[in-house]
């Protein structure tokens, strides 16, 4: 039977989400090692949990055929020997960047079980005890990543690569799919500081209803705008340093244990905070989120700057100029907009439907636009050219054919190198 740790183990590092069937399992196995690499040791149970993450992806793998084990024992040698080397070359992880990759994962199975608390019922083990058994494989991780990145990062297939790639894989090469040349304006809805001001009051009166005498945990359920936790009476449960906005972490460390803040100012609105209890790198606390509300008037104001915009583009104004100078997305903003080539179908379908309904050229109408969460808005897309699904072309492609050769280069590099490690550094196995 592998146990819920080994299994674990491999959800938390490659942030995959695992069914309740590691409920089932009780007890940890007698540990067998079953390979030595450097200073590393490769367990059997390591084996037995990768193979059990893999079978639940594809649960028609055929868990008992001995060339997928040896498979899976062969990349964790591999692995193992990369996190050698880089020990060895000195590569550094900041303890930052370990909770920073550990706290995203975790977010990613809440996300899939709804709560901390549901992940600690699964695996039977507290959050913090996960946090803590787990740092060293996620240093592990981060170190090969590192040691890839510094060796291999910067590797770009040459002209004469892509050439060499295209003529020999060109008939194995799937089609591209229909792709859209797309381009996009992009305006924020701010609330008005009336709005802002409203929601800072409603803030200090909670506040002091609380202080007089009010239940924090029936005010975080009554008016928190953040939903799990005012289901909780606002509890954030136990948090790292680095997982809070920095107003709301600054805030928050500078209490004494239960007392509570003024409101807080965030991009998500206004804070009150209560801090439970804190050590120099957790804290413990809870919180009510009053949000700031864009009123339908801020929103109309947007969508007429916009549809402005689009009409001087319907005018013959220059789009990209345009988006240069109005648009506020900054990601994109200094690229006159641009978004790349998009296949088509990974847009949403309702947008898929209207930029496969336009003509090159057009501009659509202000749709809603919040690719952050703290920052709603609208945006108005211009489809410059549409390219139909075809087998590709060194003249047509060029760019995703010198991606496909980079990445090939990159992993035959990496093969090359891993072949090297397995002549220079010890390894056995059991």
């Amino acid at each position: 039977m592998r146990s819920p740790r080994s299994i674990w183990k491999y959800a938390i590092t490659a942030a995959l989400v695992l069914s309740p069937w590691v409920q089932a399992c009780a007890q940890d196995a007698v540990e067998g090692i079953v390979a030595i690499v450097g200073r590393e040791i490769i367990l059997k149970s390591d084996v037995d949990g990768q193979l059990e993450v893999m079978a639940q992806r594809d649960p028609r793998m055929n868990k008992k055929d001995p060339s997928l084990r040896k498979a899976i024992l062969d990349q964790l040698i591999n692995e193992r020997l990369i996190v050698t080397k880089a020990i060895e070359d000195s590569v550094d992880v900041q303890d930052e960047e370990i909770t920073q990759r550990m706290e995203y994962q975790i977010q990613m199975l809440v996300q899939q079980y709804g709560s901390e608390k549901r992940i600690e019922d699964l695996y039977g083990m507290s959050m913090s005890r996960i946090r803590k058994d787990f740092r060293d494989e996620i240093r592990k991780r981060l170190l090969v990543e590192k040691i890839q990145g510094e060796k291999f990062g910067e590797v770009k297939a040459s002209r004469s690569d892509v050439e060499a790639f295209f003529t020999r894989y060109k008939d194995s090469i799937p089609q591209i799919n229909d792709r859209v040349d797309l381009y996009h304006i992009v305006k924020y809805v701010t609330a008005s500081s009336e709005k802002n001001k409203e929601a800072q009051g409603l803030a200090l009166r909670i506040r002091d209803s609380i202080v007089k005498g009010g239940s924090f945990s029936d005010f975080a359920r009554r008016y928190s705008g953040d939903p799990v936790s005012a289901a909780n009476g606002g509890d954030l449960g136990t948090v790292e340093k680095g997982k809070f906005v920095p107003a709301f972490e600054s805030a928050a460390f500078a209490l004494e244990a239960n007392e509570m803040s003024q409101p807080i100012e965030t991009p998500f609105g206004w804070h009150i905070i209560q801090l439970i209890s804190k050590t120099s790198q957790t804290i413990t606390c809870r919180h009510i989120l009053i949000r700031v509300g864009q009123s339908d008037e801020d929103r109309e104001v947007v969508k007429k700057q916009l549809a402005d915009i689009r009409e001087r583009v319907k005018n013959g104004e220059d789009f990209e100029a345009l988006a240069k100078k109005y648009s506020e997305e900054k990601e994109t903003q200094g690229f006159g907009g641009a978004m790349g080539q998009i296949d088509l179908q990974r847009l949403p379908e309702d947008m898929r439907k209207s930029i496969a309904a336009m003509n090159d050229g057009d501009v659509t109408e202000p749709l809603p636009y919040a690719a952050d969460p703290t920052k709603p808005g609208f945006h108005i897309l211009w489809r410059k050219k549409f390219l139909k699904q075809h087998f590709p072309t060194l003249e047509e492609d060029f760019k995703q054919l010198e991606q496909m050769a980079s990445m090939e280069k990159r992993q035959r590099l990496e093969q090359e190198w891993i072949q090297e490690l397995r002549k220079k550094l010890y390894w056995e196995v059991r």
